[in-house]
């Protein structure tokens, strides 16, 4: 055996791990080194395992599938999956084998990904599998994937009001014992409408013969079941719990949503709003096939293609001024890329205080008040700076005033644009990150070079 092939694990992970274990599980899979492999898959997450399949071909994901010998960490490798990754690696999976992973996993989680199955397939899944569980599948299959109700756990902790604590102990020791969430218990009615919550710990330090209803407080934040998954991440947060729990219509508790599913949420949500402000979709693309990749991001692309050929129309209306002096061309990338690239700044900005809830639409007079003088500031400056450089060089006042007058405007302009764009986008129900790709930018080309040469044109007579 090479000495490679000896490598302990625990070694593996010191210096870089990530890219250490890549590489090492690679090596290892050319070598066929399975003994090897074998001892590395059952020492390492299977999240830490879902991200070098992501670099893997087909077939050596599925050799490092089969070294996986515990069922739970497959179920917990298909969760951390991309849906491109995932739907490849169980294409060619028996309908038995995919029942017998899910079966370990939490019912949320086997929802999420029985969505990503074709119906008939998902429809024989859910046929094979237990009864109580694929019901409660089912039933989270009925809610939209991105509400309250789509990303909640079925599973949690409900007492009647009326027990004491020492049948609250029993109940939860005889019935509970396999809750995801157990620090908080939720009291119900005979009904099961949510009336209280309690904490374990509160549970334990009471009198035995307390009655829940007298221990339990009755103030109980929770959400609706169509409630966006960004909100209720957004309440999760605010208050620093580590779950929540979800009602319907009626005020039945019917679930919880755990901090790690916003933890999700919020990752997911990230990521989705910098791809879109990218103008690159809303899913990476590393995994997709090159034409899949091409035809997401052609029609971001084609908004710039638009108004760089209006851009194109409006230099060219100003050729005569061109022709006549030429070095006027010499400073329409600066001033474009000035506005371009505090429109950005702006827009990201609000983009993000509109997501985390740090603004509001009420809040646009104040906050494009606010994007407007900075950029009136900025764009005061470095047309103060650009201006310096173009007399200098040229030792032409009109140009000088041209130059530093078109900085401050472009700039002026793009905050203003940068940070309305979003609130209006917010304001007509439409995700505020596309204000961010080639709209912002590209308009800010277009009035850049147009307030340039109109300038230009006036103050140097041409």
């Amino acid at each position: 055996m090479t000495r490679s092939t000896k490598l302990k694990p625990e070694y593996i992970l010191q210096a870089d791990p990530a890219k250490r274990l890549a590489d090492t599980i690679k090596r290892l899979l050319r070598r066929n080194a399975y003994t090897s492999l074998k001892k590395i898959v059952a020492k390492t997450h299977a999240a830490d395992l879902s991200v070098i399949f992501h670099s893997l071909t087909i077939s050596d994901q599925h050799r490092l599938f089969d070294m996986i010998s515990d069922l739970e960490q497959k179920g917990v490798l298909f969760s951390e999956l991309d849906e491109d990754v995932f739907l490849s690696l169980v294409a060619d999976m028996s309908v038995d084998t995919l029942v017998e992973i899910l079966g370990q996993m939490p019912t949320d989680d086997v929802a999420d990904l029985i969505g990503r199955f074709p119906q008939e397939k998902a429809d024989d899944i859910l046929k094979r599998m237990d009864l109580e569980e694929s019901e409660e599948v089912e039933g989270l299959l009925r809610y939209d994937d991105e509400t309250a109700g789509g990303i909640m756990v079925p599973d949690f902790i409900a007492l009647k009001e009326n027990i004491t604590a020492a049948e609250a102990i029993r109940s939860i020791q005889e019935e509970h014992l396999e809750v995801e969430m157990p620090f908080y218990l939720y009291i119900v009615d005979d009904h099961d409408h949510l009336v209280g919550v309690s904490s374990l710990r509160q549970l334990v330090v009471v009198s035995p013969d307390a009655p829940l209803n007298t221990i339990m407080t009755t103030d109980v934040l929770s959400v609706k079941t169509d409630m966006d998954q960004e909100e209720v991440a957004k309440i999760v947060a605010r208050y620093d719990i580590l779950a929540v729990p979800v009602v319907d219509d009626g005020n039945h508790l019917v679930g919880i949503v755990t901090v790690d599913d916003v933890i999700d949420i919020f990752r997911k949500e990230a990521t989705e709003d910098i791809l879109k402000m990218a103008g690159v979709g809303e899913e990476f693309v590393e995994t997709k096939s090159v034409l899949k990749s091409t035809r997401i991001r052609l029609p971001w692309l084609f908004a710039s293609c638009i108004g760089g050929i209006v851009a194109f129309y409006v230099i060219g209306r100003f050729e005569g001024s061109l022709s006549r002096l030429t070095y006027l061309a010499a400073f329409i990338p600066v001033i474009m890329g000035m506005g371009g690239n505090i429109g950005t700044q702006s827009a990201t900005i609000v983009v993000r205080g509109l997501a985390t809830g740090r603004f509001n639409i009420r809040d646009m007079g104040t906050v494009v008040l606010k994007e407007l003088t900075v950029g009136l500031i900025l764009g005061t400056f470095y047309g103060l700076l650009i201006g310096s450089v173009a007399q200098l060089q040229y030792s032409t006042l009109g140009l000088t005033t041209a130059v530093g007058l078109s900085v401050v405007i472009s700039m002026s302009v793009a905050a203003f644009v940068g940070s309305m764009a979003p609130m209006l986008f917010a304001r007509m129900n439409i995700d505020p990150a596309v204000a961010t790709g080639p709209f912002v930018t590209t308009s800010i080309d277009i009035v850049s070079v147009f307030f340039y040469f109109k300038i230009a044109t006036v103050l140097l007579d041409i």
